[in-house]
């Protein structure tokens, strides 16, 4: 297998952060006297910006989502400037390509403040070439364009890119890229549609990693 690029999901994917996201959506909604059913969590993990908008106002029925969206993300940013819980394997993973000498990206829909907090707590900020973030486009996932522009950002061509993640929506924009998508699932089970879509599916960054080091 020759050289490629590697592009990361990081909520969910890299880092167990949705629970924590959860937790917030969960709270501004008990404040607003609301209770969010179960498939709020499917609508929301993967989306960014106007996207995500529409969501938050049609569950916490307001005419306009973006305050809440901030509120969410300034609580869960403050929880992460204290600790970042890793998922299982990841460290082990990146440092496995950066060593094969693969060139390594963020496409994430989080503010490129919070990618490069996060990895800046972790550590691992040195082993990525590049950052693509939901502020930089206009279209979050489904839409290919944070996956896109991590390519771009990279120098990579599309067919030339791994994606790991964990949600549906992250699977679908790598897909529409012309990207590998690689599925580690984190709040969401991967469906039949999902699964064709897949390159491949692990249940853990630690058997993505078994598998790779098997072909490399």
């Amino acid at each position: 297998m020759r050289k490629q690029s590697v592009i990361f999901d990081m909520d969910g994917t890299l880092f167990d952060t949705e629970t924590i996201f959860q937790e917030e959506w969960n709270r501004l909604a008990r404040e607003r006297g609301l209770a969010l059913p179960p498939d709020f969590k499917y609508a929301i993990c993967g989306t960014s910006g106007e996207a995500m908008n529409r969501i938050i106002e049609r569950y916490y029925h307001v005419p306009e989502g973006g305050e809440i969206q901030r509120l969410c993300k300034e609580r869960v940013a403050r929880r992460l400037a204290e600790h970042v819980p890793e998922k299982e394997g990841a460290r082990e993973l990146i440092s496995f390509f950066h060593e094969k000498g693969w060139s390594l990206a963020i496409g994430s829909s989080s503010p490129a403040q919070q990618i490069r907090a996060n990895l800046s707590v972790t550590g691992l900020l040195p082993f990525f070439a590049a950052l693509a973030s939901g502020d930089e486009v206009q279209r979050g996932k489904p839409a290919p364009d944070i996956f896109l522009l991590a390519a771009r950002k990279l120098g990579a061509s599309p067919k030339d890119c791994y994606v790991f993640e964990d949600s549906p929506n992250g699977i679908l924009a790598a897909a529409s890229a012309g990207m590998k998508p690689v599925m580690v699932p984190d709040l969401m089970p991967a469906t039949e549609d999902i699964r064709q879509k897949c390159f491949a599916l692990f249940h853990s960054l630690t058997e993505a990693r078994q598998f790779f080091m098997e072909r490399l």
